[in-house]
């Protein structure tokens, strides 16, 4: 949930997604509409959809109990190296070599305060000595808190990284119209004439999106009518 959204927006989400699928178990055997609904809101609707998946592998193949090998971890749905270190070392205070932007951003403050396009892999070289000896879950976390307070009082270190994006404009793109689509098919099945009529001169952006999410397994098309994945 915390990928590319705030931890404020976040919070409320967490707390009743929690209250609605509190263990893996749940998660694996709830049908995707159900999952997608209370995802709502919180954009990039797919994370939700891989979630799931993730959560059904680790029923199947971990007996509901998420692995602690780097290995395990990594060879789940939508699991990168980042998400398998994270696991590691907040859920089982493991030693990771562990960057995202707010680590990103104290190191870059401290030892690149001058240099631009720094990659992440001369980073990991800090970072990795700075960790030995650590507490994993209290360093980590300690980082974290630190470079959100350098961005509050620094002009942001991370433009500085080879890695920086900057995200593209959300009013108007083919994100915003697939949320303002979900949102409609939330509430259950509709026709496909009636989601054109959403906003008339978009058409084919509508059109874009739908097949986008059609692709990507979140929606599904019955007759004349689309709605979520069952």
């Amino acid at each position: 949930m915390l990928q590319q959204t705030q931890v404020d927006r976040v919070v409320p989400y967490f707390e009743r997604w929690m209250k609605t699928f509190p263990t893996v178990e749940k998660l694996a055997q709830a049908p995707l509409f159900k999952v997608l609904r209370e995802w709502q809101g919180l954009g990039y609707n797919r994370r939700a959809k891989l979630l799931r998946e993730c959560a059904k592998k680790i029923v199947e193949k971990h007996g509901g109990k998420v692995p602690k090998d780097f290995a395990a971890l990594i060879a789940l749905p939508a699991i990168g190296p980042y998400t398998a270190g994270a696991i590691r070392v907040f859920a089982f205070n493991q030693p990771e070599v562990l960057i995202e932007t707010n680590i990103r951003t104290v190191f870059l403050h401290h030892f690149f305060p001058h240099t631009h396009k720094v990659d992440d892999r001369l980073i990991c070289v800090y970072v990795e000595k700075a960790a030995k000896g650590q507490d994993p879950r209290t360093w980590y976390s300690a980082l974290m808190d630190y470079g959100a307070y350098i961005k509050k009082t620094n002009p942001n270190p991370s433009r500085r990284s080879k890695h920086h994006v900057k995200q593209s404009k959300f009013e108007g793109s083919l994100r915003q119209m697939r949320g303002i689509l979900l949102r409609r098919l939330v509430q259950g099945p509709v026709s496909e004439s009636a989601l054109f009529r959403i906003e008339t001169k978009n058409a084919y952006r509508i059109e874009m999106a739908l097949k986008a999410m059609q692709v990507e397994g979140l929606i599904e098309k019955i007759k004349k009518e689309w709605q979520l994945a069952r």
